[in-house]
């Protein structure tokens, strides 16, 4: 068995295709069953952010699997294939849990040291178990990365050195504005990133924040938290002129502003700037729209520019958090090794209990006279040798396990006791 990672991300491919290859989570079910189906694919999970598509698996062939959910992803998508497979990267074993770890404790995002990633993992990985898409080794894996994501929040200042997808958007805002202390945010989508992005700017100085979503009940209550009104969705347009900066942020399938809706807002606004920073996936924000003379409109990809100021800052953060991650990579692998020798170790319990057990009756059957608490503890002593016999040659084969070579050794015990049938 392997661990695979097939997937592809802001390193390697344009937002333009990350959202037309994007799972929404409300519709992971049906694609974790789909990939349930491939017989050689035991385990899996998929990560879908606005920075990545990914899909990890326990497999029994690795480039069969890696074939597999590369069509998987053109069938489900209904994408040539040839659009996006040179984009894609594939991982096995080590490098794979490497990837993950370096993933959840935000080292692979765009903005190095957000905290969204985190819960992304957990929400991929609950999605998962609820469909009973995972088992043994991706539990265990990624029970592991939530930790090692901890550890390097905790023992490092990698989220302190860094910046937010929303504090991101701030910082282009505060280019275009200079000051943002008087002005009219509208908040599109009322999720964890929009609240964020409207914090954000409430400390910069935004006076008023609109919050419109479609939920109306979840816009007036992030309205009132932050002291800003509510709009309805489909009011939301409307209402557009008065927004000096607007921040969109909804999981609708389609865009929700076009081009000629901010012409409209622009000629409303006798054409004072406006500003627009799109971090949804897929965009919620017709491209077209930054045509128009004084709309600016920026989309998640664009905020790599600003976070570049800070790399500096985080790279001694980032260098320590990487020798964690090392470290833990080598504690899973020494881990996933061990478990080679699983079979070994109960074929051999079980033939040496089998030949306790019929030795003991053979003697037993010729001592009647014994009493039942004298053949018990006759039963008990010889437990007890199996048990001291077994205890400290079964720890070093686990040991020897995680070396290199140390298939051998649980193949020597294979031949030795005669063990092919029972590892098997």
């Amino acid at each position: 068995m392997e661990i695979l990672v097939v997937g592809l991300s802001h390193n390697t491919a344009p937002v333009e295709l990350r959202e037309r290859l994007h799972f929404p989570e409300r519709e992971l079910p049906k694609p974790l069953e789909l990939l349930g189906q491939y017989p050689f694919i035991l385990e899996r999970m998929i990560l879908s952010t606005c920075n990545r598509v990914e899909v990890y698996a326990v497999v029994e062939e690795a480039e069969r699997a890696r074939e597999a959910v590369a069509k998987f992803l053109s069938d489900y998508h209904r994408l040539r294939s040839e659009e996006f497979e040179d984009k894609l990267y594939f991982y096995t074993q080590d490098m794979a849990v490497r990837h993950l770890f370096r993933v959840a404790s935000s080292l692979d995002s765009m903005v190095v040291g957000e905290s969204q990633i985190l819960g992304q993992v957990k929400d991929a990985y609950q999605a998962a178990t609820t469909q009973d898409a995972t088992g043994a080794i991706l539990n265990h894996l990624l029970e592991q990365a939530l930790r090692v994501a901890k550890r390097v929040r905790t023992e490092t200042g990698i989220a302190q050195a860094a910046c937010s997808v929303p504090s991101a958007a701030v910082e282009l805002a505060r280019k275009i504005f200079g000051d943002l202390a008087g002005r009219i945010a509208m908040i599109l989508g009322a999720g964890e990133m929009a609240e964020l992005a409207a914090r954000h700017l409430l400390e910069e100085g935004v006076e008023t924040i609109l919050v419109s979503s479609r939920s109306f009940d979840r816009a007036q209550e992030l309205a009132q938290q932050l002291r800003g009104r509510a709009i309805r969705f489909e009011e939301a347009k409307l209402e557009l002129a008065r927004a000096d900066i607007v921040v969109s942020s909804t999981d609708a399938p389609h865009y929700v502003l076009y081009k000629v809706d901010l012409l409209g807002a622009i000629h409303l606004r006798k054409h004072k700037p406006i500003f627009l920073i799109d971090i949804a996936v897929p965009r919620d924000i017709d491209p077209a729209a930054n045509e128009i003379e004084n709309v600016y409109l920026y989309d998640i990809d664009d905020l790599e520019g600003v976070v570049q100021a800070n790399v500096r800052e985080r790279c001694k953060e980032a260098e320590r958090a990487e020798a964690i991650v090392e470290k833990e990579v080598a504690s899973f692998s020494s881990w996933l090794h061990s478990l080679g020798v699983v079979p070994t170790i109960v074929g051999l319990r079980r033939k040496m209990e089998a030949i306790k057990e019929a030795e003991l009756q053979k003697t037993l059957s010729r001592l009647s006279h014994l009493s039942p608490e004298e053949q018990e503890a006759i039963a008990a002593l010889t437990q007890a040798i199996i048990n001291k016999i077994f205890h400290e040659p079964m720890i070093e084969l686990k040991r020897l396990a995680t070396l290199q070579d140390g298939h051998l050794y649980a193949r020597a015990l294979q031949k030795l006791f005669g063990l092919d049938e029972e590892s098997k």
